[in-house]
């Protein structure tokens, strides 16, 4: 795997970093600017933000660490990395709360200027760790006084003392640039364009930036640098995105493939809001953007604009979508397209708000009142963010009715290499509209078609004149009906709707054999994590398989018939075991969980552990 040179440059396939400190020392801008610049070394990038959940939580306290972890390596990669090769800390905060991550014999690197007495204090520890010999036993620990050499650094260019500590993430960022052979120059290029009209700060920051890596290049404390080579990656143009991001641009582009302009109706959550934030910038595409009031007021007007033949889109987390509740009912009711997205976060209530959970499962599946099924899709990764927004407006479309994307913390925030698509390939979304009444007939705004879909019948269009709201539809007419049989009847059509999406998208894709000793079946933001797992327990010899399920309602017409080739059935999931009990109710298959509720994804090293243990057993099982 290394491979020493004579420059002591070391050669890698991986490196995975953390970067910590307070709220408000850059990380995240730190973490974000070494992914790009290894995104166009041509690394594989995967990363992993870690943001305080309180607002400004008070200076030096555990509560406001703010961390950052990148994995880039020179191979295909899926998730950013377990254990630590290197963990920069700001202060003795992010110290005490990150060093158990960090790899026995993996660089720690310290700003020895925030491990003082008040530190100390604020962080709650009763001496300096730097002190201890068991430390320096364990890692390999380069202390820095970074503080006061960016002072130094910045000196010339007249900054307060207050201003000029704000610049020390770059030199942070110039020490880790040179450990592992990142450019400077992508990083020089965001400080121009970020701070060209403050041009004594961009000096500064250029400053501090360059003398962490002169201090990285003259120091004595490194005995090596580290190089990884480029990945090779499917040929084709890449950039460097997170799943929010992909999420709006999948929007946008679902929105221009189905000739509809877009309506984002929202209310600000964690960790939500980015979506938003990234759809305001693109008004000049069609888009329209709505702040409400409250989660209520958003998801009724999304429906508004639904009514109105625009591509309706709402997004939310966990708590605004059960105040979404009975808005999504009427959405179902009047059978309209929109898509509802939930970016899920750890709960009960307000809970973990930035950390991530897959605990909403069983709220979008059954949260409404009476009999209201809706179709749900799960991205995989953030890249897949892209292709599940443009394949849950298809689905809108196809069966005239609101779906329900489900996405979560880990996957919004995190971010990888993107194959850039090419939009004139993409296939087209159609969106039938009737055109007037055909002759004398009566207009029959729930008349179905063969995907059991309504009509959209557009405001202003003649002869479409219809009744909406929410008490129950007569079959065809859409009149007001409280006939049993015509309630039972359209439930049950509802119900059918949905189910027969099934036959519309594709079977479940396996890793691995199609039938053996365990399969691993997972959703939405675990899939690198099992990926990976699985992956490894097969080059260990054992008979594993993974199945991730991006289609959860209907699942694949495949999904029953693959859970009963194996022996034992293992479902990793961030809650208490959702999915499982619905295989377990569908297919009637004992499946077994492996679940965690830390607000942590789960490490690639559990899930190795759960998995080979089963597998084991099976395999002496079978010996004996």
């Amino acid at each position: 795997m290394i491979e020493t040179t004579a420059k002591k440059i070391q050669s890698v396939t991986g490196i995975t970093v953390r970067l910590c400190g307070d709220s408000g020392d850059g990380m995240q801008l730190l973490g974000t600017q070494l992914t790009n610049t290894s995104a166009l070394a041509g690394n594989d990038v995967a990363t992993f933000p870690d943001f305080p959940a309180e607002i400004r939580a008070p200076r030096g306290t555990r509560a406001g660490v703010s961390g950052f972890q990148v994995q880039f390596a020179s191979e295909e990669i899926f998730t950013p990395g377990d254990v630590l090769d290197a963990l920069v800390v700001m202060n003795a905060a992010a110290f005490v709360t990150n060093i158990g991550d960090l790899r026995k014999g993996g660089i720690l690197i310290v700003n020895e200027d925030g491990f003082n007495d008040k530190e100390f204090k604020l962080a709650k520890m009763e001496s300096n760790p730097l002190d201890a010999e068991v430390l320096m036993q364990q890692y390999r620990v380069v202390k820095v006084n970074m503080t006061k050499m960016t002072r130094d650094a910045v000196a010339e260019h007249g900054l307060s003392t207050k201003i000029a500590d704000r610049c020390k993430n770059f030199f942070a960022m110039g020490l880790v640039y040179w450990l592992f052979g990142r450019s400077l120059e992508p990083t020089l290029r965001f400080i121009d364009a970020k701070f060209g009209k403050k041009p004594d700060v961009a000096a500064a920051n250029i400053a501090a930036l360059r003398a962490g890596w002169a201090f990285g290049e003259t120091t004595e404390e490194f005995g090596e640098s580290y190089q990884v080579e480029a990945a090779q990656l499917v040929p084709g143009t890449y950039r460097n995105i997170m799943g929010n991001q992909a999420l709006a641009w999948g929007l946008i582009a679902a929105s221009k493939l189905s000739n509809k302009d877009l309506f984002y109706g929202t209310y600000p959550i964690t960790p939500a809001s980015d979506i938003l934030h990234e759809l305001t910038k693109y008004k000049n595409y069609g888009v329209r953007t709505f702040q409400a009031e409250d989660e209520i007021a958003a998801i009724c007007a999304t429906i508004g604009a639904a009514f109105g033949g625009t591509m309706g889109v709402t997004a939310s987390s966990g708590p605004g979508i059960a105040l979404k509740g009975e808005a999504m009912g009427l959405a179902v009711m009047l059978e309209l397209p929109m898509i509802i997205i939930n970016v899920q976060r750890g709960g009960p209530s307000t809970g973990l708000p930035t950390k991530t959970e897959q605990s909403d499962l069983l709220q979008v599946m059954f949260g409404r009142n009476g009999e209201a099924p809706m179709p749900v899709l799960a991205p995989r990764s953030p890249g897949d963010c892209f292709d599940m927004a443009v394949e849950a407006w298809r689905i809108a479309t196809e069966c005239m009715c609101p779906v329900m994307l489900l996405s979560d913390g880990y996957i919004a925030n995190g971010s990888e290499p993107w194959k850039i698509p090419t939009v004139s390939e993409m296939p087209k979304i159609q969106c039938s509209h009737p055109e007037g009444r055909n002759g004398d007939e009566p207009f029959l705004p729930y008349a179905r078609d063969e995907n059991l879909a309504r009509p959209w019948a557009i405001p202003g269009t003649p002869d479409l004149m219809h009744r909406v709201g929410g008490l129950e539809k007569e079959d065809g007419t859409g009149n007001v009906s409280y006939d049993p049989d015509n309630h039972q009847h359209m439930c049950e059509t509802r119900a059918a709707k949905v189910a027969r999406i099934a036959d519309r998208i594709p079977e479940q894709d396996v890793f691995g054999d199609t039938k053996g000793d365990v399969l691993v079946v997972s959703w939405g933001g675990t899939y690198g994590s099992c990926h990976t797992a699985v992956d490894r327990c097969r080059k260990a010899g054992h008979s594993v398989s993974h199945a991730h399920i991006r289609y959860l309602n209907p699942l694949p017409r495949n999904i029953g018939d693959l859970l009963r080739s194996f022996r034992t059935v293992l479902v990793p999931e961030l809650n208490s075991g959702q999915l499982r009990m619905l295989l377990r109710a569908e297919y009637l298959v004992d499946c077994i969980g492996i679940n965690k509720i830390k607000g942590k994804p789960f490490t690639v090293t559990e899930l190795v552990e759960e998995i080979s243990h089963h597998a084991t057993v099976l395999r002496q099982s079978k010996a004996g």
